[in-house]
């Protein structure tokens, strides 16, 4: 690795990562990435391999799987997938690396670290999209199109906002395993029917505005939300903004940073994300979202938005879909899919080029789809696996993804906007939950770009 593209990514991947889904402040997490150079391996090509079992006379070097799922179903999800791994390839010695802790900003500092370094893992989890943008304008991402793409029918099987996510420059580099729903709106049955409001009914994200003023009237907290943390009112504007205007709108503005030229529909997403905020709990900025959730969960709060993660606090408290708990798409999302995904990038240089290869054809199966995604509490990216072992939750998530005429990558959690663009949008809102003027919010965005 040059020192000059080591100190690219240690600038522009610096950047304090957004949590995600999963995390006690932040639901879940990805990111990451990291090797150098003229795309060489060091040992024979991109490593491909026709993905069935290891061939024993081959000498592989060890697999180093980087991840941060420390616990609960992320934890027990990714495990079940590396055992199935290494039952078809045992003669790949494997390497788990957990580095738990900061919703992944601590497997992100430790990758940055290593990749500095010159020896950093074989493969990690990361946020695919314009996260990967820092690695791959320093040319530290293998093309895997013909190596792994080619395998296993997997561009055929992917919809187009997941293959785009995985090739933020024009190739592919990495392979999503899981998908999480940004646009949900969840809330509790007994509590909105009390108060006389349907959410199906619910067609703006103003009319959300005039459904909480109603479950207010009637002794109820209209929104579950915390903002001790921008990153769920981040999510929330993203998710406004989407169902105000449209996909291409959302991604002229997050993706291609056409900020100026949408500064009205910016705008009226602030302002309507601030008119949410006189509905949420009154300790909002000194809770989580899962303490905030509980008002849900507790028959206090009728509405939480949040990714689909959301689905597992409802479960495991034993309340019936359907019944006591339910969701329907964002006001003004329907038809959409906003995208939050964990993949597993190929960074050149590798370590292990032959059998990193075999896992990241590994992990764009069926077969690791169908292990990993049930436990998980997320979908699959290809439309071909059985849904035979998700909950009637996801399965209804599963046939809205498929169904779906678009589906935008998450700004919040990484995918629309490189780390640095991120990171300032993060301090816009900030400023957002602080009650400034949604013009001065919109020219703190217009800053980031």
């Amino acid at each position: 690795m040059t020192r000059r593209n080591a100190l690219r990514i240690a600038g522009a991947a610096g950047a304090a990562s957004l949590a995600g889904c999963g995390g006690s402040d932040g639901g879940d997490g990805s990111s990451g990435d990291g090797s150098s150079g003229d795309g060489s391996d060091g040992s024979s090509g991109d490593g491909s391999s026709d993905g069935g079992s290891t061939d024993s006379g081959t000498q592989y070097s060890t697999l180093e799987v980087a991840h941060w799922w420390g616990e609960g179903d992320g934890l027990e999800a990714i495990q079940s997938v590396m055992d199935a791994f290494k039952e078809q390839h045992p003669d790949v010695p494997f390497d788990e690396n957990l580095i738990a802790g900061g919703a992944g900003e601590n497997l992100q500092a430790n990758i940055r670290t290593r990749v500095q370094n010159g020896n950093h893992p074989s493969t990690w989890q990361a946020w695919p999209g314009n996260n990967l943008l820092p690695f791959t304008d320093a040319n530290l991402l293998k093309d895997i199109g013909d190596s792994v793409w080619s395998e296993n029918s997997m561009e055929d099987a992917y919809l187009q906002g997941v293959k785009d996510a995985a090739q933020p420059a024009g190739n592919y580099v990495t392979v999503p395993l899981n998908i999480h729903r940004i646009n949900n709106l969840f809330y509790n049955v007994e509590v909105v029917e009390d108060a006389g409001v349907d959410p199906a009914s619910l067609e703006t994200p103003s009319d959300l505005v005039d459904a909480m003023a109603t479950v207010n009237d009637a002794g109820y907290t209209g929104m579950a939300h915390q903002t001790g943390s921008p990153w769920s009112s981040f999510q929330m504007f993203a998710t406004v903004l989407l169902g105000e205007t449209d996909a291409d709108t959302y991604s002229a503005i997050f993706v291609d940073g056409e900020v100026d030229a949408n500064s009205d529909a910016l705008e009226s997403a602030v302002e309507t994300t601030q008119s949410y905020l006189d509905y949420i709990p009154s300790d909002a900025g000194s809770i989580s979202w899962t303490e905030a959730n509980n008002q849900v969960i507790n028959g206090e709060a009728a509405f939480l938005h949040q990714g689909d993660w959301a689905a597992g606090t409802y479960i495991t408290n034993d309340l019936t879909y359907g019944e006591e708990w339910d969701h329907v798409s964002f006001p003004g999302t329907d038809g959409y899919y906003a995208l939050n995904m964990d993949s597993f990038p190929y960074p050149v240089n590798n370590p292990s080029p032959e059998a990193t290869t075999l896992w990241c054809q590994f992990v764009g199966t069926t077969e690791a789809q169908e292990i990993f995604n049930p436990k998980k509490g997320s979908i699959p990216p290809r439309t071909d696996v059985n849904t035979d072992p998700f909950n009637d939750f996801s399965k209804d998530q599963i046939e809205d993804f498929q169904n779906s005429e678009a589906q935008p990558p998450s700004v919040a959690h990484g995918l629309a906007a490189p780390p640095a663009v991120k990171s300032s949008l993060e301090s816009a809102i900030s400023s957002l939950n602080s009650g400034a003027a949604p013009a001065d919010v919109v020219s703190q965005i217009s800053s980031a770009y």
